[in-house]
């Protein structure tokens, strides 16, 4: 019987490896081991493909977050027990980042059908308080629209992408500087370079991206115990700083982001042409979008039998996410309305396997046992 894993980061890597070892092996005889040339030109590189004045690197993405709301206190734009909207069905990161900072998370009900927040709904939450809307461009698909941009414009509110899975991504509705890219459509973008991410380091990494001169440089100097020059601290900061072989690592992955994400959309479309089960839904592939299936995500009511059944015949699956933030224990106090849809997809979702080394024919073939479920 064929195996199916849903990731095998070796695997997922192994094109790249000798690129990899070759790019290590120069960072570490070089002997410059942070704020040197290989983050410089990765920072370079990730704003050219965002489309942005600026990238500052950093540790994570959620310290991209982090930073970010930070940054924004420290400038006057937000202050403690400000609210910031943001997707209830996201990864608990992004709440986590909101309120990690003293600010309040306002959840809103994702739609049935892009799985991304419903803008329909914003200005139902918006209060005397809302400063910022934090759109997540969940499993590589833009999360953008006209009814987003008016809501934040007519109520001068911040508007901060969560980019982790949509790297590369493209809107069909222009952003606030008039591209199209996530990470450039807002204020500002986080991005995470967790290994699983379709630009993924060997270790973990982030970056801010904006076309704020001020942001960038209040982020730069927070990641760096809040210092503008050395021994000169202006911010009382972190230590959120990436280093030069993870931005070794990440430079010779961004060479292949295009291709790796058209891999990937071609296993997409190979799976919607192919699963026909009644109890299975595909997720919607919008042609007017350059989504990147960070993940390919179907929805199953009899979940459990489902990912037992596909992994009895060798198809790994995982869920993203199985608990949404506000049902997690460390928010048990958190106010929020009814979040049905939120709740609903908890239940449902199931992740299918899409990254290298599987191919549109892997995706034929799971979809056919799927097919017989």
């Amino acid at each position: 019987m064929k195996e199916y894993p849903f990731l095998d980061l070796a695997l997922a890597n192994a094109p790249y490896m000798d690129d990899l070892k070759s790019a290590a092996c120069e960072v570490i005889e070089r002997g410059r081991y942070l704020h040197s040339t290989q983050t410089e030109l990765l920072e370079a590189e990730i704003a050219q493909t965002c489309q942005t004045e600026h990238c500052v690197s950093v540790s994570n993405g959620l310290d991209a977050l982090r930073l970010i709301l930070r940054a924004y206190m420290e400038l006057g734009r937000l202050r403690p027990g400000d609210e910031v909207i943001v997707p209830a069905n996201t990864y608990v990161a992004s709440v986590l980042a909101i309120s990690g900072n003293g600010l309040t998370p306002v959840l809103c009900d994702p739609s049935e059908q892009t799985m991304n927040l419903d803008s329909s709904l914003l200005e139902s939450l918006i209060t005397p308080r809302t400063r910022a809307i934090m759109p997540v461009h969940l499993y590589g698909t833009p999360c953008w629209d006209t009814t987003l941009m008016q809501v934040a414009r007519e109520h001068n509110l911040l508007i901060i992408e969560d980019n982790a899975q949509a790297i590369g991504a493209t809107s069909d509705v222009a952003g606030l500087n008039g591209t199209f890219t996530t990470g450039g459509l807002g204020d500002c973008a986080g991005i995470s370079f967790y290994p699983t991410k379709n630009l993924g380091a060997l270790g973990d990494g982030g970056a801010v991206v904006t076309n704020d001169d001020a942001l960038a440089a209040t982020v730069r100097a927070l990641a760096n115990y809040g210092s503008d020059r050395r021994y000169h601290n202006i911010y009382q900061g972190f230590n959120c700083r990436l280093d030069e072989i993870q931005a070794a690592m990440l430079r010779v992955k961004l060479r292949h982001l295009d291709h790796e994400n058209s891999s990937r959309a071609a296993v997409a479309q190979a799976y919607n042409d192919s699963i026909r089960h009644p109890r299975v839904t595909p997720p919607v592939i919008n042609d007017a979008l350059k989504q990147t299936w960070h993940q390919y995500v179907v929805r199953v009511e009899d979940r459990d039998a489902f990912r037992a059944y596909l992994e009895s015949n060798g198809v790994g699956t995982d869920i993203h996410y199985a608990i949404p933030p506000h049902l997690q224990p460390c928010y048990q106090g958190l106010e929020h309305g009814p979040l049905p849809v939120a709740e609903r997809l908890a239940d449902e979702v199931v992740s299918l396997p899409i990254a290298h080394p599987i191919t549109p024919d892997d995706a034929r073939d799971i979809a056919a046992i799927i097919n017989r479920f």
